[in-house]
């Protein structure tokens, strides 16, 4: 029998959910291709290591999975297409997409600017989209092909002082919804999650109290939460899910 192969995007960080995905999907025998892109979090106060990818790629293979990545800016054009023949080459056709790289930085309407806006709409907009067009123009095996997309429950309540990655998130969210009529008689299912406000390693001292008080469940949440969510829509046991928009907060009040 022929593996299953993955594309994940936006795997640069061990403690990020992207990591976590492909921990999670390699626990499934799921053979793995991962993006990253080091110059991005180097810029971010939580910054990176050089050797991260290296070392989630290593801790991958021991789970017996083939896999492979590739330092690429998702927001170039055409780099989906490279995207897709990477994966293709180096471990074989890929059934599943989880599109979790974005761009993020603080916009309100004082500081917002036609430059940020485009940042943000080039990586949380146009390369999901582009990438997931790309993957369904290529997919060639009958059923059982995924679509996941990582989002942040724009439907759910406003967003101040983010206003670019608001409203390139929330055209995530929409595109979703019509992707999956789309690309259903492929027998591709599309989902998005939106994971809540998670510990990867950017929150600070003074938000996690408040983040806590907003948590009914009384913790934050962890990577390992949204990518256990993220491995059951890639798996045969979700066959009949697809359109929807996922909240797996842990009832997160807004």
């Amino acid at each position: 029998m022929s593996r299953k192969v993955a594309i994940v995007t936006g795997a640069s960080r061990l403690n990020g959910i992207g990591a976590a995905i492909c921990r999670a999907l390699a626990a499934q025998g799921i053979d793995l291709f991962f993006t990253y892109w080091t110059a991005y979090d180097k810029t971010m106060d939580w910054g990176i290591q050089d050797d991260e990818p290296a070392q989630l790629r290593e801790q991958l293979t021991r789970y017996g999975v083939q896999c492979a990545c590739s330092e690429i800016d998702l927001s170039k054009p055409d780099s989906w297409s490279h995207v897709l023949d990477e994966a293709s080459s180096q471990v074989g056709a890929p059934c599943i997409l989880v599109n979790n790289a974005c761009h993020s930085t603080s916009d309100n309407y004082q500081s917002l600017s036609a430059a940020s806006l485009d940042a943000h709409y080039a990586l949380n907009v146009r390369a999901p989209i582009m990438l997931s067009a790309e993957f369904a123009r290529r997919f060639s095996q009958p059923g059982n092909g995924r679509i996941i997309h990582l989002t942040s429950g724009q439907s759910k309540g406003p967003m101040p002082g983010e206003i670019a990655y608001a409203a390139t998130k929330g055209a995530l969210d929409a595109f979703t919804i019509t992707f999956a009529a789309e690309v259903a008689p492929l027998g591709i299912t599309v989902n998005a999650v939106n994971p809540g406000p998670t510990d990867t390693g950017w929150m600070s001292k003074e938000l996690v109290p408040f983040l806590l008080e907003r948590s009914p469940m009384g913790r934050i949440g962890q990577p390992e939460d949204a990518a256990r969510l993220v491995a059951f829509l890639a798996s045969e046991e979700a066959g009949w899910i697809t359109g929807q928009i996922i909240h797996s907060e842990g009832g997160f009040l807004r």
